[in-house]
């Protein structure tokens, strides 16, 4: 049997790797990633306790949990936390703002489609931003199901970042231009014109490559065993304070997008 195929999975999920490790110097500089108010934390609080319920110290696992912004809302509510992230340069900010905040939050280098955890173990898994990325979701949804305790929740936080409708579209441009003429404020950079080209060809790539949306995600947790399957797309609260770091249209524009919460439960 051929090889291929193999080696054209690693070749990508290498990719994917080492571009969020190049981007991990400017992650918490981009607005919808850090959170930059208590406005837009008590949000997330808010649509974490929704649909999680209290801490009470059990555990979570947060997957691609990044320069860790959801472990620390998670440990704010009072759940044990564990991050996973497999590129090294963004554990080790994650690392570092726990040690800062002075929270007892561990992380460790990990794959999210292949966790390594053992069965049966969280009683909570959180991933913001993830299900779009994953080459493989059925397996990797398989692999969540298996380390979560029976009635365990997953909750996924994701969005369609490929499909842009028109008003979308009408309002980015509103957005660049008044950034070009100096009107607005220019948005931080988030990666050179490289790095926005692998991200292209990454995205092309992945199985959500025609955008990861809400109703194609339910179905592959529903195959994977999950159960309960809720999608809640307001998310409106969330976007409203995030929109205070952007100008009006580009506030606008990502209200206009296809973004949501998925709640599903292990029987």
């Amino acid at each position: 049997m051929s090889d291929v195929a193999d080696r054209q999975n690693y070749n990508l999920r290498d990719e994917i790797k080492a571009y969020w490790s190049e981007r991990a110097a400017t992650f918490d500089l981009s607005p919808g990633h850090e959170i930059f108010s208590d406005e837009e934390r008590a949000a997330w609080h808010q649509l974490f306790s929704k649909h999680l319920g209290p801490g009470d110290a059990r555990s979570a696992l947060d997957l691609a949990s990044g320069t860790g912004v959801v472990s620390h809302l998670l440990d704010d509510l009072g759940y044990k936390v564990q991050g996973l992230d497999w590129a090294e340069p963004m554990l080790e900010r994650a690392r570092e703002k726990a040690r800062k905040r002075g929270r007892a939050i561990r992380f460790a280098l990990g794959d999210a489609e292949n966790t390594m955890e053992p069965d049966g173990h969280y009683d909570v898994i959180v991933n913001r931003h993830l299900v779009w990325t994953l080459v493989d979701p059925a397996a990797a949804f398989a692999e969540w199901l298996r380390v979560l305790k029976p009635g365990g929740t997953l909750l996924i936080v994701d969005g369609d970042f490929v499909n842009t409708t028109a008003l979308e579209r009408l309002y980015s441009k509103f957005s660049a231009w008044g950034q070009r003429v100096g009107l607005f404020k220019a948005e931080t950079p988030t990666g050179s014109p490289q790095m926005m080209a692998t991200h292209r060809a990454i995205l092309s790539r992945v199985h959500f490559s025609g955008g990861a949306r809400a109703e194609a995600v339910v179905e592959l947790l529903r195959e994977a065993g999950f159960a309960d399957l809720v999608i809640d797309r307001d998310l409106r609260e969330i976007h409203r304070t995030q929109a205070r770091n952007w100008n009006v249209f580009k506030g606008l524009a990502r209200q206009c997008q296809h973004r949501y919460a998925i709640r599903a439960t292990k029987p």
